[in-house]
Order: structure tokens, then C-alpha cells, then sequence
């Protein structure tokens, strides 16, 4: 069922869409790249050789990694089609 100009389907592809974008932005931002380490870039505590085996081109110590993780901050998702709200005052 189409809303106003929009064609069949358009949510579900918008929806599509959206799910997509953000895997392939959290895919790129998980993949370490290059050679892996001996020592956290942060603090130069050794890295262990099991870690740097786990997950080639690991640059940080556990510690450091659960630190940057939990200091992340979830973003905002985009409105593709605009807010239908203001449209409609």
C-alpha cells in the first residue's frame, strides 16, 4: 500500500536501506586493520598473544578496548523521507 506519492513498497525499501547503511557502517568501523600490536597503543601494557591471535590488527589491551567502548555514544538515525509530521501542520 503506497502513502500519498510515495510507490509500493517504498517503506519497506527505505526500511531495507536504512538496515543495510548501518551494518555496513558498523561492519567498517569493527575491522581492525594492519599487523597487530605487542603493546596497547594507549597505555603500552603487553598485549596478550592470544588476544592478537583472536583479532588480527588489534592496536589496543582489553582494558583500553572496554573503556573506548563503553565511551561510545549511540547516534541518531537518518530520516530519509523527512518528517511527515511537519508536512501535515
Amino acid at each position: 500500500m503506497a502513502g500519498g506519492w510515495a510507490k509500493d513498497g517504498a517503506v519497506s525499501e527505505q526500511i531495507e536501506a536504512s538496515i543495510s547503511d548501518e551494518l555496513a557502517r558498523m561492519k567498517a568501523r569493527r575491522a581492525p586493520v594492519g599487523e597487530s600490536l605487542s603493546h596497547c597503543a594507549d597505555c603500552d601494557e603487553k598485549i596478550p598473544e592470544a588476544r592478537r591471535l583472536a583479532i588480527p590488527g588489534v592496536k589496543l589491551c582489553i582494558d583500553c578496548q572496554q573503556e573506548r567502548d563503553a565511551a561510545l555514544h549511540q547516534r541518531g538515525g537518518i530520516n530519509r523521507r523527512g518528517s511527515k509530521d511537519s508536512q501535515l501542520k
